[in-house]
């Protein structure tokens, strides 16, 4: 499948700017949606020329709204990655503890064989909040793995200039997050005019970052709310923070290897695996509905894996 195939026309245009080194933008989107939610990348389109990453999500709004409207729902075979760009959330977890997750944090979650989730996170000190939910298809090996959840908040994370490194190694800092190999997640911002060459590691060809706030200028120019593709190459991706500055985030990796089988809410690398991550949703499902209400003072209900 070619990558300007799964692109509507109405919302993606080719980059004519090509930078005189390094990797150039191919093509940019802003997504589908509404208000303050958009679908960036999805497993049934551009999920497949971008894999391991395979979803992603910009949401923003109110957090309590957020987590009134929001339902527990399953997942198997993925590794969900959140972060926010502006305002927190709380966590409160049997496991975990309690804690505030904001710039430069994260919540990290491996859904392998399966888990129902989607009230863990509750309102934070801050009303409003913007931020990325990100799923990662997990290699055959690990897509019915034992579930992990971890939480971290910023003070916990590390920076290589101006990016935390969320998951994956940069700059000689290695983020705490239990990911799969071949992947690095940044979370960045730079000043206006600020110059910034991110040189992926050797072998991720795929490469994109979604911008939250300001613009980019020069030959990777971005608004904010696009999302750019780069070309599959292992060269520099060159950056330059607009008149404004820029938040954004940036992903590069080792191309999954594997087709990926969709389920609703599950993405596995095998057809076996996502048969038996479904079944295993369903027999988390009626064990889930016997226990009640789970939710604790803090208005998060902590995951369910069994």
């Amino acid at each position: 499948m070619s990558i300007v195939n799964v692109i509507d026309s109405d919302r993606m245009s080719a980059s004519t700017d090509v930078p005189p080194a390094g990797r150039q933008v191919i093509f940019r989107t802003r997504g589908r949606g509404h208000g303050e939610v958009f679908r960036l990348i999805s497993p049934s389109d551009l999920g497949e020329q971008l894999k391991p990453f395979v979803f992603l999500d910009s949401f923003g709004g109110v957090m309590s709204e957020f987590a009134s409207a929001g339902g527990m729902h399953p997942h198997s075979g993925i590794g969900t990655v959140t972060v926010f760009t502006r305002g927190d959330v709380q966590f409160d977890d049997p496991e975990a503890g309690q804690g505030h997750i904001g710039y430069g944090g994260v919540e990290w979650m491996r859904a392998g064989g399966g888990v129902w989730h989607g009230k863990e996170l509750s309102s934070g000190r801050s009303e409003r909040i913007h931020g990325f939910q990100l799923w990662l298809a997990l290699p055959a090996e690990l897509e019915l793995s034992e579930v992990q959840s971890q939480y971290f908040e910023a003070a916990d994370m590390h920076q290589a200039g101006p990016a935390y490194v969320i998951v994956g190694t940069h700059g000689g800092v290695t983020s705490p997050v239990n990911a799969p190999a071949g992947v690095n997640y940044l979370l960045v911002t730079l000043a206006p005019g600020q110059r910034w060459d991110y040189e992926p590691p050797t072998g991720h060809t795929v490469g994109w970052l979604a911008l939250s706030r300001g613009s980019l200028s020069g030959p990777a120019s971005a608004s904010n709310g696009e999302l750019l593709v780069f070309s599959d190459d292992d060269g520099v991706i060159a950056l330059e923070g607009g008149p404004e500055g820029a938040t954004f985030v940036l992903g590069s990796a080792v191309p999954h290897p594997h087709d990926l089988h969709l389920g609703y809410y599950s993405v596995h690398a095998t057809a076996e695996g996502l048969a038996t991550g479904e079944r295993n949703i369903q027999r988390l499902r009626e064990k889930l509905f016997t226990l009640g209400d789970r939710q604790r003072k803090s208005g998060s209900t902590p995951i369910y894996h069994g």
